[in-house]
């Protein structure tokens, strides 16, 4: 049984060992594609990652397709049943690296693409790609950066499909119009180091920091609303003493993270921790990182568009979600673009094995195909 066009090209992005920042010439090779059909290909290099932008029209509206070519890390190759860069299809699944998150996307999208534009080639309004291989790395010259180069000429994305890994059971079963913020931080708090024999001479900054992180545990921040669930505060590393057992130490490291909904603001929840920590009298200092703010896509044209494409393709009725963690549509959605996450299950990403249903990314063009139609014809 011969391969359709979908696996074809998802096989061909897998091969490449694209792990982040390296692209491994899969642009070149959705370029060779998009190029053809009518884009306009511009590569954009900021520092070691690879962008591009690629745009047919220029007329509104304008839909662009999101993604990434890079990937993480296989870890042990011999941990894996089939090499990670060698995809290989069993009983229906197709393995390897990326097939998941999010080059069968990638291929689903360039299937879509080529077939909507042969039957439709005077469609209405535009169609872009902006990929990147910096998701899975810092993401600070990828997405973002393209965006603001955009931004600069004041090229508008009207609507943009991301094709993250977003269904749970069924291929469609889900889509992601929203995302939670992420504000990372790194506290230090200050105290006294001494020998554990005679505490009445140090300060044990532990012991003065664990009710104050209590009550960070306890605190709730708020209730979530209709399309977020409530933030949340996690501890993710305590970093002190110097290893012996008779030392106090002289300080700690407190890593800690806020996954928050709408309801608030990276400036309330700096405000609300520094008041906690401040009424316990302690030195200490915080160093913040947001990694994005909160956004949403209310019912409207693209939602609309993605859940009749599921419908009229799967007849599955889809759920609109914000969870998860967080996403290159972080840097798209404030520029005022709708943004919806569509992609295959994503049960297996960054793990050992990572596979994907091949009759999914069959789907997942379909879907992807009806929405262009939805969205681009009169």
């Amino acid at each position: 049984m011969t391969d359709s066009r979908t696996i074809e090209l998802a096989k061909a992005l897998i091969e490449k060992e694209s792990v982040t920042p390296d692209d491994a010439q899969c642009q070149e090779l959705m370029s060779g594609i998009l190029k053809p059909l009518g884009f306009n290909i511009e590569m954009m290099q900021f520092e070691d990652v690879l962008n591009m932008w690629a745009r047919k029209g220029t007329e509104k509206p304008h839909v662009c397709f999101a993604g990434h070519t890079d990937v993480v890390p296989t870890g042990p190759e011999e941990n894996w049943t089939y090499p990670p860069f060698e995809p290989t299809i069993v009983d229906g699944m197709l393995y390897g690296r990326g097939s998941a998150d999010m080059k069968g996307s990638v291929a689903a999208f360039l299937t879509a693409t080529e077939r909507f534009i042969a039957k439709h080639p005077d469609h209405k309004g535009s169609i872009s790609y902006l990929i990147t291989s910096d998701e899975e790395g810092p993401s600070i010259n990828g997405t973002v950066k393209v965006v603001e180069a955009l931004e600069a000429r004041n090229e508008k994305i009207d609507m943009c499909i991301v094709g993250e890994p977003s269904s749970t059971t069924e291929c469609g079963d889900v889509i992601k119009n929203g995302r939670r913020g992420s504000l990372g931080a790194v506290m230090t708090v200050k105290g006294i180091q001494g020998h554990v024999a005679y505490p009445h001479l140090a300060k044990n900054p532990i012991h003065m920091v664990s009710p104050a992180l209590a009550e960070m545990s306890a605190e709730v921040w708020d209730h979530g609303n209709d399309f977020f669930p409530a933030t949340s505060f996690q501890i993710s590393n305590i970093n002190g003493g110097t290893g012996a057992t008779n030392v106090i130490p002289g300080e700690v490291e407190i890593v800690f993270n806020f996954r928050f909904s709408t309801e608030l603001t990276q400036e309330i929840l700096k405000e609300r921790t520094h008041a906690i920590m401040d009424k316990y009298g302690f030195e200490y200092k915080i160093d913040w990182k947001l990694s994005g703010h909160p956004f949403l896509t209310d019912e409207g044209s693209l939602v609309d568009a993605t859940v009749e494409a599921i419908k009229h393709v799967t007849n599955i009725d889809t759920e609109l979600s914000t969870a998860g963690g967080t996403s290159d549509g972080r840097f798209i959605a404030p520029t005022g673009a709708q943004v919806v996450e569509l992609g295959p299950i994503n049960a297996t990403i960054h793990q050992v094995n990572e596979h994907v249903s091949a009759k999914d990314l069959e789907i997942l063009s379909e879907i992807y195909e009806r929405t262009l139609e939805n969205l681009l014809l009169d």
